[in-house]
């Protein structure tokens, strides 16, 4: 998972560009970078680490020049943790593009031969948004154009959806034109721009969220729909087109669970909302199939679950407490390399308050339950502190197959849910009873914001891929996303830095 922003401004967009991306970091923690043009000349930092890190002192502020320009945080899905491999990314022809991406190429091994040998473009890392860029390139390549046009932007925008599978929400900077936005056909990923009047003209954003848009005074346009480009040119000038032959929304029903920030709207849904509702069908859940509880307490497992546990504590009558003190300076568990390193991560980002739990029946709310590893931590945690029962509750339906569209959860046989029961995955984590959410409770909370959301990306829990992937490509991720695997990158990314 990623975040992505693009500005077109009347003024300098450094600082603009830093602010929005420190409010997308939750969306990438692993490296950051801006590159901005003043139309003849590019600046370009990228680094690993957080935004803070990235830009540390004023003079990396100052040398990125220029009122356009576009910027990244990033957690791998694809390629190694190497500062190399930190966007945005750029290439000189044609025109000079530079280009962010959020999402995953599921095709990106046959595109990286196919520009090899039939557009000669040669790949340098392992990420495919380096591919992405390169096919967006070569597309434009093609049209031979002196100078590019909204037309040559949109038929390129065309070729990319023809060409490239898998999900892909896109910024691009034409050094001395523009900065373009576009969407795969399905738009799993989001993306959407805004504007705002100023007295020299209006300025405007493309960003993953709505959060990086509002918080810096941009009115909420609307979401760039599956398969459309927007394209704002240097002046200030918007041209819109759909791109795709068939496009259709099948958005990632994990952004409204887990990824996206709760003030944000995502395809005209409000996230906190969409959460609330979720809390309410869980316990609507535990009335019907579970008349009798004695649960005495609901006790979020911080941050993300906070609003769903606290709907489903109003619900049911259940008093609702905070019994967790997070350190937020511990990255996501779920993506750490090692199951050591897990499990050391987990004691050191949440500390129980002992009095919360003792000689209590607690219901634990989390978002989602992924590899386990860091609920059955936290459930030892809750009994050494004195719990009578310790049940939980996941706002997401069991976790049962692997992402392929963005978000780096790990091989399916690291899923605690993958071929097991609920009554298995039950004893696995060492709790007294064990409640998902059901996946048509889950989409219907989401749909209650939208009603035009009928088809979802829900395949972590169904393992149906709306790209269609074979055998082999799930056999080859398996390797990649092996523990050991990424413990040989994160070895061979130390060497890099």
């Amino acid at each position: 998972m990623c975040g992505i922003i693009g500005i077109v401004s009347h003024n300098a967009v450094s600082q603009e560009l830093y602010d929005g991306l420190t409010v997308l970091q939750h969306r990438g923690q692993d490296a950051a970078g801006i590159v901005t043009s003043d139309g003849r000349h590019l600046s370009l930092r990228r680094k690993n680490g957080l935004v803070k890190d990235a830009f540390r002192t004023s003079s990396h502020m100052r040398k990125l020049k220029g009122n356009m320009g576009i910027g990244h945080v990033r957690y791998p899905t694809a390629g190694s943790s190497s500062q190399a491999e930190a966007q945005p990314f750029y290439v000189n022809s044609p025109y000079g593009i530079s280009l962010a991406h959020n999402g995953n190429l599921t095709n990106s091994t046959d595109l990286k031969q196919e520009l090899f040998d039939a557009d000669r473009r040669h790949i340098n890392t392992e990420s495919d948004s380096e591919v992405l860029l390169n096919v967006f390139a070569q597309e434009l390549h093609r049209l031979n154009s002196y100078r590019v046009t909204p037309d040559d932007i949109f038929e390129a925008v065309a070729g990319v959806h023809k060409r490239c599978t898998g999900a892909y929400s896109v910024v691009a900077m034409i050094t001395r034109d523009g900065i373009v936005g576009f969407r795969d056909p399905n738009g799993i990923r989001p993306l959407i721009y805004g504007s705002r009047k100023t007295e020299q003209g209006t300025d405007y954003m493309i960003a993953s969220e709505s959060t990086a848009l509002v918080t810096q005074g941009y009115t909420i346009e609307r979401d760039i729909e599956p398969g459309e480009a927007i394209y704002i040119t240097a002046d200030g000038k918007v041209h819109a087109k759909q791109c795709a032959t068939d496009p259709k929304y099948v958005t990632c029903l994990f952004e409204y669970v887990y990824f996206a920030r709760p003030d944000s709207v995502m395809d005209n849904v409000f996230v906190h909302k969409a959460r609330m509702r979720m809390g309410h069908k869980l316990a609507e859940k535990v009335q019907n199939e579970w008349k009798d509880h004695d649960i005495d307490v609901i006790i979020p497992i911080p941050d993300t679950s906070r609003t769903s546990a606290l709907e489903m504590a109003m619900t049911l009558g259940v008093s609702y407490r905070e019994g967790f003190i997070k350190n937020r300076y511990i990255g996501r568990t779920f993506i750490m390399p090692g199951q050591k390193e897990r499990k050391k991560s987990v004691r050191q980002k949440l500390n129980p308050i002992d009095l919360e739990f003792k000689g209590k029946n607690v219901m634990l709310v989390d978002d989602s339950i992924v590899r386990g590893t860091t609920s059955k931590e936290i459930v030892q945690m809750v009994r050494d502190s004195g719990a009578k029962n310790v049940y939980f509750a996941s706002a997401s339906p069991p976790v049962r197959y692997p992402n392929i569209y963005g978000i780096d959860m790990p091989a399916a046989s690291e899923l605690v849910a993958h071929d097991r029961t609920i009554s298995e995955i039950a004893d696995e984590l060492g709790v007294d009873k064990l409640i998902y959410q059901d996946l048509k409770d889950l989409e219907d909370s989401v749909t209650e914001g939208n009603d035009k959301l009928t088809e979802f990306d829900n395949s972590v829990f169904t393992g149906k891929y709306i790209t269609g992937e074979d055998n082999a490509y799930f056999e080859a991720l398996q390797i990649r996303r092996a523990d050991a695997s990424k413990q040989k990158k994160v070895k061979r990314s130390a060497v890099d830095l």
